[in-house]
């Protein structure tokens, strides 16, 4: 073996960094102000709560499709994770952020989400503060679905996604300091349960969150469909990231075509897995075609909303399906970049999607639609903020990890 290169110093993120985070920081600040005044503004206070819940489910799902990753790569091992795993815990750290942003939500948006839809057809009663005739809803009403059970779920959900965040950052920090050590049994005890509690916890968020604004109507494969997206999202982020930091030492010599091609392969694969979730989805609620379930769907391809499920249909599915069965795309972190730019957004359109027909029956002209672009630029550039500023705090890889070194040596970096 090799002599092995164990000095951090050579592994820091590139100045060009710091630039980044001071560009997001002024969009989010700038974005959030505005975001602020039409919040205060009574006509669009409601459709601001709208846009709030969508920009947070999109980049929440960053935060966690990243750690979810990272337990994957303490799982499985592979030179694919190691080369964007400090990336990926850098936005897995962002998740106190999201845990201070959901406070609006819990605080002031509850009766703007959930008070349900009332539109003279096709509207439906909501679960917050529920006393009418439906026995059903009256029921969840008093007993799941209440403000006091919402708020300590929630709090549940946080506490365990910052405690897995905090355990497996802390041990990772260990491996920034000497001797060299194989840390990956450890990292598998708390990777294994971990994954399974992101899957469910998650589950029931999305539940809480999102199906609930609509209480008649479930589905068993919603949190499936979230979670799929989320690690789409995430590591579409990573090849942005990685993208970015290219031009740079260490990541110049650190990332190799293969595993920008591995990295192309899990884009793929995760869009194959949204659209199976997603169609398995609506051929079994049609095929049942009960009312309260067939609902959700007739809500969202009538009315000019077909032409954003038509729009997902070709642009989150069909067309990065044919690219990202080209190997050369999948192996040029340019061209990669830009098709996972466009996924990010596509995750955006798909929130707007599943969210703003609950409290929309047609799709027509409506400025308030500008929130949904503009809450989610203004969360995004704190969420980058955050991201970067975890970025550059750390090495971009864990010198002193044995995994680490052994992917110096294949990348030809572990000669002085």
């Amino acid at each position: 073996m090799s002599a092995l290169r164990t000095n951090p110093a050579e592994f820091v993120a590139p100045q060009a960094v710091n630039a980044i985070y001071q560009r997001s920081l002024g969009v989010g600040l700038l974005f959030g102000v505005a975001s602020l005044i039409l919040a205060l503004i009574p006509a669009t206070r409601e459709q601001f709560f709208h846009s709030y819940l969508i920009g947070f489910m999109l980049w929440l799902g960053v935060s966690l499709g990243a750690m979810a990753f990272v337990m994957i790569q303490h799982l499985t091992g592979g030179k694919w994770g190691m080369v964007i795993r400090r990336p990926l815990e850098a936005a897995m750290n962002v998740l106190p952020l999201m845990a201070a942003l959901f406070i609006p939500i819990a605080a002031a948006g509850l009766p703007y989400l959930y008070s349900g839809n009332h539109e003279a057809e096709g509207g439906w009663p909501g679960w917050l503060h529920y006393d009418g005739a439906d026995a059903h809803l009256k029921a969840m009403s008093h007993s799941y679905l209440t403000t006091g059970g919402y708020v300590v779920r929630a709090i549940i959900y946080f506490a365990i996604w910052l405690g897995l965040a905090f355990i497996l950052t802390r041990w990772s920090a260990e491996q920034d300091r000497p001797p060299v050590q194989n840390l990956s049994p450890r990292f598998r005890n708390i990777a294994a349960p971990g994954i399974i509690l992101y899957a469910f916890t998650i589950s029931f968020a999305v539940i809480d969150w999102v199906m609930s604004i609509d209480p008649h109507w479930y589905s068993t494969i919603f949190g499936f469909i979230f979670i799929v997206g989320e690690c789409l999202s995430a590591m579409c982020m990573m090849v942005v990231v990685e993208r970015i930091l290219l031009p740079y030492e260490p990541m110049a010599s650190l990332l190799k075509p293969k595993e920008v091609h591995d990295h192309g392969k899990l884009m793929l694969t995760f869009v194959l897995l949204w659209a199976y979730f997603s169609f398995s989805q609506l051929l079994i609620i049609w095929a049942g075609n009960l009312p309260m379930e067939i609902r959700f769907f007739t809500r969202r391809i009538y009315s000019g909303w077909e032409a954003i499920g038509l729009g997902l249909v070709i642009f989150h599915f069909a067309i990065p399906f044919l690219f990202l069965l080209s190997r050369p795309w999948k192996r040029d972190p340019r061209t990669l970049v830009k098709l996972a730019g466009w996924l990010i957004f596509m995750r955006l359109v798909d929130l707007f999607w599943y969210i703003e027909p609950s409290f929309h029956k047609t799709l027509t002209f409506y400025w308030g639609y500008l929130l949904d672009l503009v809450v989610p630029i203004a969360i995004g550039g704190f969420w980058l903020a955050v991201f970067f500023r975890n970025l550059r705090s750390r090495p971009l890889l864990p010198v002193y990890d044995m995994h680490a070194q052994e992917f110096l040596e294949y990348v030809g970096a572990a000669h002085d």
